[in-house]
């Protein structure tokens, strides 16, 4: 069973973050949630919690205003242009463990969240406060970017801020810009020819968005022929697209500083004053065996990317020098 709403709101507490509640009725979408407070002054967030085609999930917490385009996005992450979409119902449940319309970052407390990757916009932090549902969407809790981020690195998370609503060039010398945000475990795969894809209910998940965001369009991709002549053979030169891997495990120095990020988070989330008062002297020997525990397979995944990735970079290096 996840953490309740009350739990959460006593954590908060107990991590001695301010915050302002406000209770209404049971709201499903950002509109409805505005109209009891929207006068309060802050920036309403709204949610997506989104799947890729390889069951990874991720949460997408954004001011209301902030414009998410859905193939952008998933071209940023380094999945293609329809990589991504709406994460289905029952994920909630046993992901998230929130019901409908309950996605905010909080949601990461709880345990079978672990996995779930978190992208929060840069413009909460420019809000002197933001509204987020304390786990259950009959109220309504105000607080600002800097207690947000207190609570999730006692979570164990390493809070991100970025623009959601930029548009940079992906491709062979522009890698995607987002990919480290994609959840270890498996390679990234290269971009695909469009597939017509049905569209996503814009309010699932209490968030609305512009429908052309979301819906993915076909576009069948033409056939390859080839020939004896040398623009033949360009074609063929250009056909060969390295895959998109993310530059942390491309890159040894950033490798090793994705496993301190990861350890240090987790240290800081296991150093409590409850747990210094529970083990005393024995607090050392405590901390490093649940850090040993919880730390285990997720190195193993990000140290499998790696290689994975070197793997790749050597096959598409070998492919080129024997064209």
């Amino acid at each position: 069973m996840g953490f309740t709403k009350e739990q959460l709101l006593a954590r908060l507490k107990e991590l001695q973050i301010d915050f302002s509640q406000y209770e209404h009725p049971t709201v499903l979408t950002v509109e409805a949630q505005a109209k009891y407070v929207g006068d309060k002054g802050g920036g309403l967030s709204k949610n997506l919690f989104l799947k890729d085609k390889k069951s990874r999930f991720y949460i997408v917490s954004a001011l209301a205003d902030t414009k998410v385009d859905m193939k952008v996005l998933s071209q940023r992450l380094g999945l293609g242009k329809g990589g991504i979409r709406m994460a289905p119902e029952e994920a909630l449940g046993e992901i998230l463990q929130v019901p409908l319309g309950c996605v905010t970052p909080f949601a990461l407390v709880n345990e079978s969240a672990r996995h779930v990757s978190l992208l929060l916009d840069k413009g909460f932090q420019s809000q002197e406060h933001c509204l987020f549902h304390p786990l259950s969407n009959d109220m309504s809790i105000a607080l600002n970017a800097c207690d947000l981020d207190k609570f999730l690195k006692s979570i164990g998370r390493d809070p991100s801020y970025i623009d959601l609503e930029a548009n940079p060039t992906v491709g062979k010398d522009q890698p995607p810009d987002l990919a480290s945000f994609v959840p270890s475990g498996s390679t990234i795969q290269p971009d695909q020819p469009d597939k017509a894809a049905p569209p996503q209910d814009p309010t699932e998940n209490s968030v609305p968005v512009n429908k052309k965001s979301v819906a993915a369009t076909g576009k069948a991709a033409k056939p390859h022929t080839s020939t004896q002549n040398s623009s033949a053979q360009n074609s063929k030169d250009k056909s060969v697209n390295p895959v998109h891997q993310p530059s942390v495990f491309s890159d040894a120095g950033l490798f090793v500083e994705e496993i301190l990020n990861k350890t240090s988070a987790l240290l800081l989330s296991e150093i409590t004053e409850d747990a210094v008062k529970e083990n005393g002297v024995n607090l050392g020997t405590v901390v490093a065996e649940n850090i040993r525990k919880r730390l285990n397979s997720d190195l193993q995944s990000i140290a499998t990317m790696f290689k994975n990735t070197a793997y790749t970079q050597g096959f598409h290096a070998g492919a080129h020098r024997n064209l």
